[in-house]
This record gives C-alpha cells, sequence and structure tokens, in this order.
C-alpha cells in the first residue's frame, strides 16, 4: 500500500513537471488542497466523492460492486490525500530544478528517453525523493480527521495507530502514552534526518 501510495504520487509529481498536461495547474491545485483544508473536512470530501451514493462512488458500487468507505482501501485513500502534496511538491521541485541538458546529453549519446531518465534523472533527484517519501510518510502515520471520518475504525481493517491512541487514551492510558511517545519518536528522528540532509545540501 505504502509503495502503490508513493509510486502513484512520485508518477504524479513528474507528470506535472514535465508534461504539458491540460489543466496542469488545476491539478496542481487538487495535490495541494489537503495542506489547507481541515483533515475532517478532506474526509467528507472524500466520502461525498467516493461514498455509495457519491459523485464517483456510486458508479463503482453500481458498476463494478466497489464499496470503498469503511474499507482497508479507505485508509489507503485518505492517507494519500492527506499526504500527497508533501511528496508531489518536493519531487516536482527537484525535478524542475534539474538541468535537462544532461539528459539531453544522454540522448545524443544514444541512450533512450526511459535509460536517461533512469539513470540521469533518477539519481539527480533521488535525495529529495526520500525526503519527499520520508514527509509523505510521517504525515499519513500521524493521519486521524480524514481517516476516521471516511474509513472509520473497524479493528484489524482500518484502526490506525492515532485512531488506537484517541480510543484507548481514557480505558488504557499506559498504552495510548506509549504510542504517543513512539509517534514522537518517529518524528523527531525524521526531523533530525531531514535537517542533516538540508545543512548537507546547503554546504
Amino acid at each position: 500500500e505504502v509503495f502503490f501510495r508513493d509510486t502513484a504520487n512520485g508518477f504524479l509529481a513528474w507528470a506535472l513537471a514535465t508534461v504539458d498536461l491540460p489543466g496542469r495547474g488545476f491539478i496542481r491545485a487538487l495535490c495541494t488542497l489537503s495542506m489547507v483544508l481541515p483533515p475532517v473536512i478532506g474526509g467528507v470530501a472524500l466520502t461525498f466523492a467516493l461514498g455509495r451514493r457519491g459523485v464517483l462512488g456510486q458508479y463503482l458500487d453500481r458498476w463494478f460492486g466497489i464499496t470503498l468507505p469503511f474499507s482497508t482501501p479507505a485508509v489507503v485513500i485518505a492517507q494519500t490525500f492527506v499526504a500527497m502534496p508533501f511528496l508531489v511538491l518536493t519531487v516536482e521541485s527537484a525535478i524542475r530544478q534539474f538541468d535537462r541538458r544532461f539528459g539531453d546529453a544522454a540522448e545524443t549519446l544514444g541512450a533512450s528517453r526511459w535509460y536517461s531518465f533512469r539513470r540521469v534523472t533518477i539519481p539527480a533527484i533521488t535525495p529529495a525523493l526520500i525526503a519527499g517519501i520520508v514527509l509523505a510518510w510521517a504525515r499519513a502515520l500521524g493521519e486521524f480527521g480524514a481517516t476516521i471520518t471516511f474509513a472509520g475504525n473497524n479493528p484489524r481493517a482500518t484502526e490506525t495507530m492515532p485512531l488506537t491512541i484517541y480510543l484507548t487514551r481514557e480505558s488504557d492510558q499506559p498504552t495510548a502514552i506509549a504510542l504517543s511517545v513512539v509517534l514522537i519518536a518517529f518524528s523527531f528522528l525524521v526531523l533530525i534526518a531531514l535537517r542533516d540532509r538540508w545543512l548537507t545540501t546547503s554546504r
């Protein structure tokens, strides 16, 4: 699920940076919408769009028998929605700053566009790609509002760590505290790793 989410977001970032898509500005605005929306509103929007009677969800249910809300795929969709800007903006910015003359030089030497992208572009933007993946994963790990609104809290199906902390904070406070410490420690480690990367890059 994490691989699918990050791969899709990475491809979207590449398309926004290199392909002259119709309505590219509108697509970019949609990608960054979750940064300004409260997470609960994001969950409501996903329900309105992909719910059983939603704008798109009604056709998924009617034609394919697919019901997304309150399922494991709903967790992935909700987390992808809130974490997308961190990966898309980071990778898109790196691709835009990449000097395309290196890729053009590789193609003049006989390399195909795919080979040039795989062996020239990807290594050049790898630090930004890793940073975007880590940021997106960290944001998804702490997601609460959109997940509980769109996916609910079904044990062993849609239950995430923030939801567990929220539900056990009164009945099992030590467990809630322990899980909170884990999330805080992970966030702290992510900040240190990214700080070191940025400092190294600036130097």
